[in-house]
């Protein structure tokens, strides 16, 4: 469409022919009342706030409401002349006489001049403004609530006012209700779960977590309206550059790669396992991961450590080593509970102001801070009890622990068992392999230890390598390690890679296997027992062959050749024969 010039209050602009003139008003900047208009659907004028006068410049004019009058080549608009003023005060006082005292009427009633309505104030709280009926139709594509009714009955609800099984929860309705008629409460309960405390946000859009790897924000399809209704769109409407694909799906590709860093990470121990704890059966038993989303202030909380029902706890428990230096679980020491605990108790004594227990076997701050971190929060008055907890209980003894949660724990420094009610429990779970540690193992040809951490090919000299050339671990998949430690790895990891594309070649074993092939049987038997794939057989010939690139010299297959094809460079029995004659002619 062509560009047509209008005049506005006075002030010239050019906008584009057939759009509205209440866009046109809002680029220079003159606020115009409405109730009903919304950027992303077409205009209703429902609310008739927006009215203003139309002039073509030869005498004649009339009174439209800006949001859907269109725009055409000399096109004189007036928005603040007597007669306009008069048509929106007398469209507000009609509007008020059937709605109640509504702040967004108020505000307007000022704008105007409006100290009191000529016909008083009604009851109703919807002012029938039509937002949430067309964003449901138009956007949303759910089609869940319409009008019902005509003339002075005329209401909003759900078709022939019965449960909708068309709504989709999204909340779009109340989202664009001027005055908050509709309400989110039934379903947004302020009783947080343990389901509403995830790691991640759970908006339609959104980066998956701070520092993600591309950091960039990624759609989910269970919360987007789009996949859920077709309807929507407006996210890819408004992106310039045309980066939204809903039809995208996902892809594998297969790569060839001359090195490989194994970042698997770990997953937090299951607390449900150590049933006395009572995580899943009492509701205000968290793990330490829930409340790192509560205190996040993207979180359903607002970043508030509130219990179930929404009230601040006056005393919280954190239990440590959950899962860890547990013969039951796991024996080993996840290395960062003591200290996540630590920080977890400072925040919580910061925002709630209660007493915070924590129940500890061992306090361990191995690190740059981390002891100094550890006196401070004993300055702030943090209860330190040396013991390992037994079991959380609802069972009350006394009428202070009636309601409350109760810990029972043996305190190992005056030697007895203490029971400590409290309100909130915060489980401080250890750190686990990933379930599928094994199967990545086998995949890349890489061993574990017997919890199912990938082992290193030396603790000390090659903590970052692998038996196998080429694969190198970063982070907590090689055993349990807080962020400085995985952040030191993953650059000792990446260096690594990057040394063999830097180098240009490859530097092999002296020592590796070779076939014979004047005696190979083709049994294939060194086929199967090389544990680094290193031998292949030749249909062709029949014959097995060796990759020397891949050959670690293990002996393996030569100890197990039946017809002795298989033979090792350096270890051949004429060589032997020979080290064996050197060394009997000095004796």
């Amino acid at each position: 469409m062509g560009r047509v010039t209008i005049t506005i209050d006075g002030h010239p602009i050019e906008v584009e022919e057939g759009s509205f003139v209440l866009t046109a008003t809002r680029q220079l900047g003159i606020d115009i009342p409405t109730l009903c208009h919304f950027p992303y659907m077409q205009p209703y004028a429902a609310c008739r706030l927006c009215v203003v006068e139309a002039r073509d410049g030869k005498g004649w004019s009339k009174i439209v409401t800006a949001c859907n009058y269109p725009a055409w080549e000399g096109l004189i608009i007036r928005t603040d002349s007597d007669r306009v003023l008069d048509g929106r005060r007398l469209n507000l006082e009609m509007l008020m006489s059937r709605c109640a005292r509504l702040p967004v009427l108020e505000e307007l009633a000022a704008q105007l001049g409006i100290d009191k309505p000529r016909w008083g104030y009604g009851e109703d709280t919807c002012v029938l403004c039509g937002l949430c009926v067309r964003v449901c139709d138009e956007i949303v594509g759910a089609h869940a609530i319409c009008f019902t009714n005509r003339g002075i009955f005329r209401e909003v609800s759900t078709p022939f006012n019965l449960d909708s099984d068309s709504c989709i929860l999204c909340g779009a309705c109340a989202m664009v209700c001027p005055t908050g008629h509709i309400q989110m409460e039934e379903v947004v309960r302020p009783e947080i779960g343990h389901p509403d405390l995830q790691l991640g946000p759970n908006a339609a859009i959104s980066v998956p977590t701070r520092q993600a790897v591309p950091n960039v924000p990624r759609i989910n399809p269970d919360y987007c309206i789009h996949f859920k209704t077709g309807g929507c769109g407006i996210c890819s409407s408004v992106c310039e550059k045309d980066a939204i694909n809903y039809e995208d799906e996902d892809a594998f590709d297969e790569i060839e790669v001359g090195s490989v860093v194994l970042a698997t990470g770990f997953k937090g121990f299951d607390a449900r396992r150590i049933a006395p704890y009572g995580y899943g059966r009492y509701p205000n038993v968290y793990t330490s991961l829930e409340i790192e989303q509560m205190i996040n202030a993207s979180s359903p909380t607002g970043g508030q450590i509130v219990l179930r029902d929404g009230f601040v706890p006056k005393s919280i428990g954190i239990i440590h080593c959950v899962g860890s230096r547990d013969e039951h679980t796991n024996r080993y020491c996840s290395r960062v509970c003591c200290m996540y605990s630590l920080k977890l108790a400072h925040l919580v004594k910061e925002r709630t102001g209660g007493e915070v227990f924590n129940f500890y076997i061992d306090m361990r701050t191995p690190g740059k801070g981390y002891e100094e971190f550890y006196d401070k929060l004993l300055k702030e008055g943090v209860h330190f009890i040396r013991g390992r907890a037994a079991e959380v209980t609802e069972w009350a003894m006394t009428p202070e622990e009636e309601g409350r949660l109760v810990i029972r724990a043996e305190d190992t420094l005056i030697g007895t068992v203490r029971r400590i009610p409290v309100d909130m429990v915060i489980l401080s779970v250890g750190l686990e392999p990933q379930a599928d540690a094994e199967e990545v193992g086998r995949l890349f040809n890489i061993s574990c230890s017997k919890e199912g951490w990938f082992l290193e090919r030396h603790p000390k000299l090659a903590p970052v390598s692998t038996f196998t050339d080429g694969i190198f671990l970063a982070g907590a998949c090689q055993g349990p390690k807080d962020i400085p430690d995985s952040v030191a790895q993953g650059g000792a990891a990446a260096a690594e890679a990057l040394v063999l594309a830097d180098r240009g070649y490859v530097e092999l074993e002296p020592i590796t296997a070779y076939i014979d092939e004047d005696t190979c049987s083709g049994c294939k038997t060194c086929v199967a027992m090389c544990p680094f794939s290193a031998i292949s057989f030749k249909v062709e010939t029949g014959k097995s062959e060796t990759n020397e690139a891949l050959c670690k010299g293990c002996g393996t297959c030569v100890a197990a050749c039946p017809s002795g094809a298989a033979q090792q460079h350096l270890f051949t029995d004429e060589e032997i024969y020979e080290e064996i004659e050197g060394v009997l002619t000095y004796v």
